[in-house]
């Protein structure tokens, strides 16, 4: 029902405020997602299954590192174009952007950022393309909010380094064909590294009997002696400043992305509404229900406002972590409250699969813990107003 006649709310008319390239760029994504993701992205999550066909697509329509130079395979777009295909793609699936988000900005923007010449044009170029996949390798069985504090570990062996730790809850793991991978060097500073599948001693082991993001392919990243040649370290970064900016420009596209799925979810609740009756009249018409829609759109317009100006921003090079974790933080909050109330303007039909917001709901509840939980996004807004740290 939401997918053929879904209509993206917009009470403030902030597609005012886009370009008309903006929004070619977020019709091209919209309409993709409606084609190839919606028909089949239900049975996909019911069945715990990456639709793997959709990372050809995803790089045809260049939702791979859209804001990387065109020299290296992407399209050289701005901040506010990738925000927007990360709102179209979530609308479709958490998974899905979270699929691309990792490929752009946890595995692309390092190797562009901090690689060498020979490292941008030996993988970009095939990660934009979807004919290399990426994984990003930071968090640890026992270390995610506290990186800094991570086992893993490598040291110089004279021709090549030995790699040995390992890594835990890692988006694409298990169909990656590289990952960027933090580990410690012998002085104990934080280096990154291209590890490629097929070096000896790596392995991938899937993650399953997920409740959440159970149409995306999670893992973990293992290391015993493996033999990295020294031209896949990341040479441009040292310390936990390289992890973090990476993940600055992932909870930027999150921030983002997570309004599609509030989208998609309030579009979905308000449809139903009109059409389903009790007590004579459509539900539409009780007051519950309008305060439920009116609070929904509400929060999501707030969200709108809040990601674009952050987007202008980033444009600017002006965006702050402290403020993308603002709204990484409120945008998710946001989402995952507007999923579990529009699941109740559809009662029992809300938990069908034939509505898609019980599938979103469960994957907030992961979006909401990844990339910097609720808490700790809270905390360094609180640290950047107070300057002073409630992690030490």
């Amino acid at each position: 029902m939401a997918t053929i006649r879904y209509k993206s709310p917009d009470y403030y008319l902030v597609d005012e405020l886009f370009t008309d390239e903006h929004k070619l760029i977020r019709g091209t994504i919209r309409d993709w997602v409606n084609r190839s993701v919606m028909p089949i992205i239900d049975d996909a999550s019911q069945h715990h299954e990456f639709p793997r066909h959709l990372v050809k697509e995803l790089g045809e329509i260049g939702a791979f590192g859209p804001y990387i130079p065109v020299e290296y395979g992407g399209s050289g777009l701005d901040q506010v174009s990738y925000g927007l295909i990360m709102q179209e793609l979530e609308r479709g699936d958490s998974g899905v952007r979270s699929m691309a988000s990792v490929q752009s900005s946890l595995v692309m923007y390092p190797i562009f950022k901090y690689g060498t010449e020979e490292q941008r044009r030996k993988y970009l170029p095939k990660l934009a393309t979807g004919e290399m996949i990426g994984a990003f390798g930071l968090t640890e069985p026992n270390h995610g909010s506290d990186p800094g504090s991570m086992l893993c570990k490598f040291t110089d062996q004279g021709d090549h380094y030995l790699l040995n730790g390992s890594k835990m809850w890692i988006t694409n793991a298990p169909i990656s064909d590289i990952s960027v991978v933090w580990a410690k060097d012998e002085t104990g500073t934080i280096r990154g590294l291209i590890v490629e599948r097929g070096m000896e001693g790596f392995t991938t082991p899937e993650t399953l009997k997920k409740w959440s993001l159970r149409a995306s392919s999670t893992g973990e990243l293992v290391f015993d002696d493996v033999k990295v040649p020294k031209a896949n370290l990341l040479p441009g970064v040292k310390g936990l400043k390289g992890p973090l900016s990476c993940l600055s420009s992932a909870r930027y596209g999150i921030a983002w992305g997570v309004i599609g799925a509030a989208m998609d979810c309030y579009d979905t609740a308000l449809q139903y509404s009109k059409e389903r009756k009790q007590f004579g009249k459509p539900i539409a018409a009780f007051q519950l229900t309008q305060k439920k829609l009116a609070e929904m759109l509400t929060e999501i317009t707030k969200a709108q406002l809040l990601a674009w100006r952050l987007g202008m921003l980033r444009n600017e090079d002006r965006a702050t972590p402290a403020q993308i974790s603002m709204a990484k933080r409120n945008n998710v909050k946001m989402a995952l409250d507007i999923a579990r109330e529009s699941r109740q303007v559809l009662g029992a039909m809300g938990i069908s699969g034939d509505f898609p917001m019980m599938r979103h709901m469960m994957n907030l509840e992961s979006v909401i813990t990844y990339e910097g939980t609720h808490d700790i996004h809270l905390l360094i807004t609180g640290h950047d107003i107070t300057g002073e740290s409630a992690f030490e």
